[in-house]
């Protein structure tokens, strides 16, 4: 018979977090490879949502659509802000 005065726990395991500055990284270098212009297939990928802009190659697509569009933005313009030194 189950103890139903205590309460269990249960533990999943999830598989580590992909940093958003890792997926930019690894997006920006795969769609290199393939001969894109990335900043270009980036921005049509945030405008648009169709993952269609962002290479196959290097598991890119997969990769960026692990992410919330809005966090790509934010990352991007936080870095924008740190090396135009506005902090």
């Amino acid at each position: 018979m189950q103890d139903l005065g205590h309460t269990q726990f249960f533990r999943v395991e999830t598989e580590p977090e992909t940093g958003v500055k890792v997926v930019l990284s690894t997006v920006y270098e795969a769609l290199t490879e393939k001969g894109y212009n990335p900043v270009n297939q980036i921005v049509g990928y945030i405008m648009s949502g169709d993952p269609t802009y962002i290479t196959s190659h290097k598991n890119a697509r997969s990769l960026i659509m692990k992410v919330e569009r809005d966090e790509l933005v934010e990352e991007m313009l936080t870095e924008y802000i740190k090396n135009n030194g506005w902090e």
